[in-house]
């Protein structure tokens, strides 16, 4: 088992002339669940990308569940890294609109976004099971593009434990729920996150109310610096959020979720 599961040393990242990124250091060790908070345009999705080889830091060193990067093939690596965004719905539905949800799921054992080939009986077996973990046995033969938004993101939850990803980067995949699809979408992820064997979890958001009572760490980040790193109820204060987000909030508690009101 690994000890650290993510390790960026002095990273940082230009676009042109900006430093869209500086001096991140950043360890989430096994066991732990993060949480990425800060305003829009802050540097989250940079980080994300990094983090998941899809660009390269301008500077510094990354090293990601125990391979560090330029010394290993990131094809494969991305393959033990889990992504769920609000977005990837839409992806799916565009390139196979008539798969249904088992298949959605079935599909994460291959790595792939929609099947191709005949799956194993046993790949199909075990979809059902997870399926019926997450509480999606009775929408598994239904089109994956008739299901609400709130469904479509359990859906994607559930393949990602199909495929068994190591590590779970979940980019603001409550953007555009109502109220009640939200909380379906995070009892999905609080679900996966108490499983045996689940992946680590790094969740990114700027709804500080969004953070589950899994998550055990936070990373405040505010115009491409980390303006906090640690426990999260070290983070999560009233003080720094309200410098992070510059308006002034008091942060409340309650069942383990932070709660915000402006002051």
């Amino acid at each position: 088992m690994l000890a650290v599961v993510i390790h960026l040393r002095a990273v940082g990242y230009r676009r042109g002339t900006e430093a869209v990124l500086k001096d991140i250091d950043w360890t989430v060790k096994h066991g732990e669940h993060w949480a990425i908070i800060g305003e829009n345009g802050a540097g989250k999705t940079t980080l994300l990308n990094i983090v998941n080889g899809y660009i390269w830091p301008t500077t510094g060193t990354v090293e990601v569940l125990g391979g560090r990067y330029g010394e290993i093939d990131i094809r494969e690596q991305r393959k033990r890294i889990g992504w769920v965004s609000s977005s990837l719905g839409q992806h799916v539905t565009s390139v196979r609109p008539d798969e249904t949800a088992l298949e959605v799921v079935v599909s994460g054992r291959y790595a792939v976004i929609g099947l191709w080939n005949t799956p194993k009986e046993e790949d199909v077996t075990a979809a059902r099971e997870i399926l019926t973990a997450f509480g999606g046995e009775r929408i598994a033969e239904r089109p994956f593009r008739t299901l609400s938004q709130g469904e479509q993101q359990s859906i994607l939850l559930a393949r990602t434990w199909m495929a068994r990803a190591e590590l779970l980067i979940l980019d603001e995949p409550c953007t555009g729920l109502d109220l009640r699809a939200r909380e379906q979408v995070l009892s999905a992820i609080q679900l996966l996150g108490k499983r045996e064997g689940g992946p680590t979890l790094v969740y990114v958001t700027h709804h500080v109310e969004e953070i589950l009572p899994i998550v055990t760490h936070a990373l405040l980040i505010k115009e491409g610096r980390i303006l906090a790193a640690g426990a999260k109820g070290e983070v999560l204060t009233s003080s720094r959020l309200t410098e992070a987000f510059e308006i002034g909030v008091d942060v409340r508690w309650q069942a383990g979720r932070p709660w915000v009101a402006v002051v």
